[in-house]
């Protein structure tokens, strides 16, 4: 273990897997006291677990991000605790599939309620802690889906373009007292929530074809993005979009082999 976020205290949504779970192990590996936050139990107490074995401070607290008394409670407490909070990770997101034309306003909407009402949620709520503490830093995870248009999935390729320029507002705001914020942006990670699409070898090589790396990305990768964001290495950094996708994103052609 190192200590370059020592005595920091980090908040990190959908902690109990994938890119939030690779997060929350890194800062505590580098020395933050991590707390985790998640619909379901079991995953983020497991997530704990590795993390204290391992010799870092950790802990979980039961929320659904797209419930707004709880997940704010949730937050609030969590710097009570420990008296401040240096880092916020807006990382649970939801999607639904479906065509434009075939999509209710349900469906619609269910993209937003973790991905953007949660986001800012928690941003808010950082933000006035921050505030009063002199500073802190902000990291929401968005999208590649929410730089390019993607059929299919138009919910959630509009709920993370509005994380990404919703964040850079926030930069704007913050930058007075302290506050950064930052955006990192995914392409295709190995994750729970893209197991289906690389579910065999056929599907996980047509998709690694599209990336200019030939392969898709772990989880642990992009918790070193965010966790350079989060960082006092970014100190002279806000209202910057990072796209972490093996070059998906600089790639104007694709050449299927």
């Amino acid at each position: 273990m190192t200590a370059r976020m020592h005595n920091k205290v980090c908040f990190v949504t959908g902690g109990g897997s994938g890119i939030g779970a690779a997060t929350a192990k890194k800062m505590a590996a580098e020395g933050a006291t991590v707390v985790i936050c998640g619909r379901t139990e079991g995953p983020l107490r497991d997530v704990v677990g590795e993390i204290t074995a391992a010799g870092g401070k950790a802990s979980y607290r039961v929320a659904d991000v797209s419930n707004e008394a709880a997940f704010v409670g949730a937050i609030e407490a969590t710097a009570e605790q420990f008296g401040r909070l240096d880092v916020m990770v807006n990382n649970a997101m939801a999607y639904t599939w479906g065509g434009v034309d075939q999509m209710t306003t349900a469906d619609w909407h269910a993209n937003f309620a973790t991905t953007v009402d949660g986001t800012f949620w928690g941003t808010r709520t950082a933000m006035q802690l921050m505030k009063k503490q002199g500073g802190g830093s902000i990291v929401n995870i968005a999208s590649i889906c929410g730089v390019f248009g993607t059929a299919w999935m138009s919910g959630y390729s509009a709920a993370k373009a509005a994380v990404i320029n919703f964040s850079r507002a926030v930069a704007s705001e913050g930058a007075a007292c302290g506050v950064r914020c930052n955006v990192v942006v995914p392409g295709v990670v190995a994750t729970p929530a893209t197991a289906g699409m690389l579910s065999d070898d056929a599907s996980r090589n047509n998709t690694e074809k599209l990336i200019p790396m030939r392969r898709v990305g772990e989880a642990d990768e992009l918790a070193n993005a965010v966790f350079f964001l989060a960082s006092d290495e970014a100190s002279y950094i806000t209202g910057a979009s990072l796209a972490v996708d093996g070059g998906r994103s600089s790639d104007l052609y694709t050449v299927f082999e």
